[in-house]
């Protein structure tokens, strides 16, 4: 049919241009948010991009959904504000036509949001972490960036060194200070430096030509010591990467093997995705009345402020469910079918608006025959 392609190749103009601009202030924000945690600090400069591609997957859901209700929303709003709807409804057809090109376009968006709430998300979760906790685990001098002062992992030492070998294995002008766990302050400074490995597997900072300060210069315990090599363990072969062992980063199969709490809340979450894409859509076809003769800001408004309201709801429920208040049995549905409800109700009110025995159309009716039957007298 002619309108059903005209609708869809509407449907898919407009929703590239807000797919475009939710992906790119989203990747924008992340970007700004990634920057300040690699100047902190917290994540390794050359990662950036790595951590940007894994947040911009973890939000693409959430911007599927978005742009599959926005994009419908504004082609039916856009169709009533230019009186294409007043020529629908009077050639006999109702507002239920409009579901299958808009299901037509919102399957393929909803089987995309699925793919990548149940895999690529907990995917790019699991990574995230992955990184973050390799990067916190990285021995204290490969994480000094030369130039700068820089905190240990443990927290309870400074480092700061004038070079770095390309190798990472050799450091040169040394200076760390380090807190003693009965509050004391230990300054060593030394020319040079070596990265060793104990039989244990230990890395050890190895200094030569160095002095120790240990204490506070007033007080009589200070001490100052000379020494050609020295060592201070900067990290242990134990330390094993964990990765993110939370529900968020857990495979879906996982996640149902062990029907915790927890899970069964990341589960709901998941199962809700894309049934919230699918629902949203078909809420947009009724939500999307204006009035040709007033503005639709009001009416975009409130369409938003239900779908806030919708994915709002899920998080409570989802709470919920983690706390064990609501069984997953119960929580998993019940919202989406009080939304499909809705939505129902709409369409009915909607068609029976738009019916030519509605008080209002008979009403319209009456006032044009009137004034026929002035104009003929």
């Amino acid at each position: 049919m002619i309108f059903e392609r005209a609708f869809r190749r509407e449907l898919i103009s407009i929703a590239g241009a807000v797919f475009t601009t939710l992906f790119t202030i989203t990747v924008t924000i992340m970007l700004i948010k990634i920057l300040g945690q690699a100047a902190g600090g917290r994540i390794a400069s050359q990662d950036v991009v790595a951590m940007l591609g894994f947040a911009a997957l973890s939000y693409s859901p959430y911007i599927l959904i978005l742009t599959g209700f926005i994009s419908v929303l504004l082609v039916i709003t856009r169709s009533y504000q230019d009186s294409e709807m007043v020529v629908w409804f009077a050639s006999g057809l109702g507002l239920t036509r409009w579901i299958k090109p808009v299901l037509s376009f919102g399957i393929p968006v909803v089987l995309l949001t699925g793919l990548l709430s149940f895999i690529a998300t907990p995917w790019a979760n699991e990574k995230s972490a992955e990184f973050r906790e390799r990067f916190a685990k990285r021995s204290d001098i490969s994480r000094v960036s030369p130039g700068r002062f820089q905190e240990s992992a443990s927290s309870d030492r400074v480092f700061f060194v004038e070079g770095v070998s390309g190798d990472e294995l050799k450091v040169r002008n040394i200076f760390v200070n380090t807190r003693q766990p009965n509050g004391q302050t230990s300054v060593v400074v030394a020319k040079e430096g070596t990265i060793e490995n104990d039989p244990k597997g230990d890395k050890f900072l190895v200094m030569h030509q160095g002095r120790r300060y240990d204490g506070v210069p007033t007080q009589s315990d200070f001490q100052m010591m000379e020494f050609e090599r020295y060592g201070i363990l900067v990290a242990r072969q134990s330390q094993m990467l964990m990765g993110d062992t939370t529900a968020r980063a857990l495979p879906t199969p996982v996640l149902i093997a062990n029907p915790t709490n927890v899970n069964l809340g990341e589960l709901l979450w998941r199962i809700a995705t894309p049934v919230m894409a699918l629902l949203l859509m078909l809420l947009a076809i009724p939500l999307g009345f204006v009035n040709p003769r007033a503005g639709r800001s009001a009416n975009l408004l409130i369409a938003l402020l239900l779908a806030v309201m919708y994915s709002n709801i899920i998080s409570v429920m989802r709470v919920a469910v983690i706390q064990g208040k609501i069984p997953f049995s119960i929580g998993w549905w019940a919202v989406h079918l009080v939304v499909a409800l809705i939505a129902l109700f709409l369409f009915l009110w909607r068609i029976n608006v738009n019916s030519p025995y509605h008080p209002q159309a008979l009403w319209a009716a009456l006032r044009r025959g009137s004034g026929l039957r002035r104009a003929k007298a």
